[in-house]
């Protein structure tokens, strides 16, 4: 008795073998889609991992935005008497440097504020939203320098 190479029998009179039906080449069959279908139907898949804030990146912005904060607060809130402005300023500053440090790292891994187009897509940012982002900045400096300068 002489062995074949493979296990498949090689019968080709359209009859089943031990491993099946024998089909068109490269499986495709009459009811779905063609080899060139599922050729264009692949689906690319990001290998590296989403780049996103770990905690250690956000824990000392939320502390120093916290202190800030409220270094900025407690002086308007409680009248503490000629050092509060001082402090109240401190704080303003501090919380400005946690935002800013905050935007820096949202950037760094990708984030972009809304309506702005994303880092290195080569898109130019709309003047309408840079204007409006300005003028929100601007309005909020305003007030807050206005309430410590309240406070002489």
């Amino acid at each position: 008795m002489a062995m074949e190479a493979g296990p498949r029998d090689t019968a080709h009179d359209g009859e089943l073998t031990p491993d099946g039906p024998d089909g068109p080449p490269d499986g495709v069959t009459d009811d779905g889609p063609g080899a060139d279908q599922m050729a264009a139907a692949e689906v690319e898949v990001e290998l590296r991992p989403q780049r996103r804030l770990r905690i250690w990146q956000l824990a000392p912005i939320v502390v120093l935005a916290a202190a800030g904060s409220l270094m900025f607060a407690f002086p308007l809130a409680f009248e503490f008497g000629d050092g509060g402005a001082v402090v109240a300023m401190l704080g303003l500053l501090i919380s400005c440097c946690a935002a800013g440090w905050g935007m820096m790292a949202a950037r760094r891994v990708g984030h972009t504020w809304p309506g702005l187009p994303e880092r290195g897509s080569g898109g130019r940012p709309d003047w309408r939203i840079v204007s409006a982002y300005a003028l929100v900045f601007i309005a909020v400096a305003v007030l807050a320098v206005w309430r410590v300068a309240r406070l002489r």
